[in-house]
């Protein structure tokens, strides 16, 4: 979903809930990787890029840089 053009329209309410959501998302992919209801390995790497994308757009945001 988080590719960096759709980002850049958010603001930095949206840009903190999603990445708040994501690592919500992490974390219970976490516990469920542990108890082995989980098969999909790679969605651990995939939450991880999703979250660095959107806070490196806040960053951005907050620096007034233009990352386009």
């Amino acid at each position: 979903m988080a590719k960096k053009t759709s980002l850049i329209n958010h603001s930095q309410e949206e840009l903190t809930k999603l990445a708040g959501t994501k690592r919500e998302e992490l974390r219970a992919l976490r516990f469920s990787l542990a108890g082995s209801k989980n098969r999909n390995v790679k969605l651990g790497r995939s939450l991880r890029k999703e979250i660095a994308r959107a806070l490196t757009q806040l960053s951005s945001i907050k620096l007034g840089t233009s990352n386009k």
